[in-house]
């Protein structure tokens, strides 16, 4: 299994959520203060909301591949690393209320990718080491959500 992440930083939650709800005739697969996400088998998408500043317009956080294993994330690790492509890995990162494995990169446009497997639930939003993961590394949270 693989599906393309895209995760979303919204003004209000809970009208992303209604609107998500109906476009894609489902509900979140995961629904946490301030995060839900919406694990779609058709098209084959993870759809991320977090929680932004009230009065902002809607913006992508990041994007993403999720893959079944963490040795999926290894062999994209490498290949990544291959092509030239500068990766950041993270190991049993806790993010958006689960365990992950995951490796960074970043597009002509700094636009940051991971690819990460979820290896199981957890009940913290963040990692410990940083007030926001999915911002990707090296870079810096304008709140204290995550992925």
């Amino acid at each position: 299994m693989s599906r393309v992440q895209l995760a979303l930083r919204v003004p209000d939650l809970d009208a992303s959520i209604a609107f998500y709800s109906k476009l894609f005739h489902t509900q979140p697969a995961k629904l946490r203060d301030g995060y839900a996400n919406f694990a779609l088998a058709e098209p084959p998408l993870k759809l991320v909301l977090i929680q932004g500043e009230p009065g902002q317009d809607t913006h992508m956080d990041h994007l993403g591949i999720e893959v079944a294993s963490a040795a999926d994330v290894h062999a994209a690790t490498v290949r990544l690393a291959g092509e030239g492509l500068d990766t950041t890995v993270e190991n049993d990162t806790t993010c958006c209320y689960a365990l992950q494995d995951k490796v960074w990169v970043h597009g002509p446009g700094q636009e940051p990718w991971e690819v990460y497997v979820v290896k199981a639930d957890a009940d913290r939003l963040a990692r410990p080491t940083s007030s926001a993961c999915c911002d990707g590394p090296d870079q810096t949270a304008a709140t204290s959500s995550c992925c």
